[in-house]
């Protein structure tokens, strides 16, 4: 078993076991785009980055991909690792900011404007279709082509593959096209329809620089009552 401290609590879980699995076991709440059960990590997102490590030589890592080591100290939701995650978005907003599922993301971290040149790309390029098709469909129709900005998703040579059954896992999946979200003005980047706008009970936890990571928060469900 690898013994390691994750928002100060000690947690001892089976080798192999990534940081985003050990801290959903104990209930953080760390958001994902790319990750999927079933489905081999991918890391491209960047969306559960955690800092690990203290002092000078903490680091952010993308949970999903970085396994838990014996003693590493883990924060999912410091200071550092609030900020990186709501530039993320802003980024993601940049690219697709009619997905759905990306203004629930905004929504949900605060994030209210976007201060990136808008793209209105179709795709974000986080892989969950390929790995869909490959490895749950044991198909292989799709992959990565190009690199850098030419980078993009599709069949060999843009043919008609032989290999796709045209099961709809890889639409199932896709953040960008599943569901869109309905704003009616396209020229702004951030919805907001969904978002809270009541500021959270707790900010920041000023002995561990950990902001507030209760989803729900309990405090805001006790006042409810």
């Amino acid at each position: 078993m690898i013994n390691l401290t994750i928002n100060g609590l000690n947690v001892s879980v089976e080798k192999g076991t990534t940081l985003l699995e050990a801290a959903h076991f104990l209930g953080f709440p760390v958001p994902t785009l790319c990750h999927m059960e079933g489905l081999s990590p991918y890391g491209a997102c960047r969306l559960c980055v955690v800092e690990i490590g203290e002092g000078p030589r903490a680091r952010l890592v993308s949970s999903c991909t970085y396994p838990a080591e014996e003693g590493l100290k883990v924060r999912t939701a410091s200071e550092r690792v609030v900020k990186a995650r709501r530039m993320i978005i802003e980024l993601l907003l940049a690219s697709c900011p009619q997905s759905k599922v990306i203004q629930d993301l905004a929504s949900a971290h605060g994030v209210m404007r976007q201060r990136f040149k808008q793209e209105y790309e179709t795709c974000i390029l986080c892989g969950l279709c390929v790995r869909m098709c490959e490895e749950q469909m044991m198909a292989k129709a799709i992959g990565f082509r190009g690199r850098g900005e030419k980078r993009s998703i599709g069949t060999p040579f843009d043919a008609v593959s032989g290999q796709c059954r045209q099961c709809g896992g890889c639409i199932y999946v896709c953040p960008a096209c599943t569901l869109r979200c309905t704003y009616t003005e396209p020229e702004k980047a951030v919805c907001g329809a969904c978002a809270n706008l009541q500021p959270p009970c707790i900010e920041k936890d000023r002995f561990h620089d950990m902001m507030c990571y209760m989803d729900p928060c309990v405090a805001c469900e006790i006042k409810k009552d």
